[in-house]
């Protein structure tokens, strides 16, 4: 079963209290000054960023199941990733468990740029996982590798190399800050259905 809440991703979440899932994932629009030059600039391209602290107010808490794994988009900014760690998590419950990296390479399977020092940009994204009571052992700083797409802040499903980690059979999934939908997948935000848009599709015959 697929569904989606169009709206406030908090909001939203008190509307899903008493749903427990097994699986939750979230891309949240953290605070970047990039983004914010771009708004500045054409409102249109920038979309509502938020602080660390209104991010983990989201009650995620009371929707995460006795058994769950929770995996959260980071950049790669020290102060996010350590917001994840130190008071996102520690707020929703959950545990620390290890760091995934998405590698953005061409088609020719060469890094999208340069790895950079400081606050230059990187050619991966992180993966901040955590859990909640007994899943299967995650191993840290695995890789996963993927051409990104043209959209801009579109990330790969993790659905399917997450699933082998959790111990419940047809595990029900979250997605706070969902831009497209996904089998077995309840996804939250202001643009669930962003994505599904019949002119990013070509027709098949």
């Amino acid at each position: 079963m697929k569904r989606f809440y169009c709206g406030c991703v908090k909001e939203q979440c008190l509307k899903l209290d008493g749903n427990k899932f097994d699986i939750v994932v979230a891309d949240p629009p953290w605070w970047n000054k990039y983004i914010r030059r771009l708004k500045n600039a054409n409102e249109k391209l920038s979309y509502s960023m938020m602080y660390n602290e209104d991010i983990a107010a989201i009650p995620v808490q009371n929707l995460i199941s006795g058994n769950c794994l929770i995996a959260v988009w980071c950049t790669n900014a020290p102060s996010n990733v350590a917001a994840v760690k130190n008071i996102i998590f520690p707020k929703w419950g959950v545990e620390y468990v290890g760091t995934w990296y998405w590698m953005k390479v061409t088609v020719d399977l060469q890094p999208l740029c340069s790895f950079g020092s400081g606050c230059k940009k990187q050619p991966y994204e992180r993966i901040i996982l955590g859990k909640v009571g007994d899943i299967n052992d995650i191993p840290d700083d695995q890789v996963v590798v993927s051409v990104p797409s043209a959209l801009h802040s579109q990330k790969p499903p993790l659905l399917d190399i997450l699933t082998p980690f959790v111990k419940t059979e047809n595990p029900q999934t979250l997605e706070l800050f969902a831009r497209y939908l996904l089998p077995n997948t309840t996804s939250v935000g202001y643009e669930p259905l962003k994505w599904q848009h019949e002119s990013l599709y070509e027709e098949v015959t």
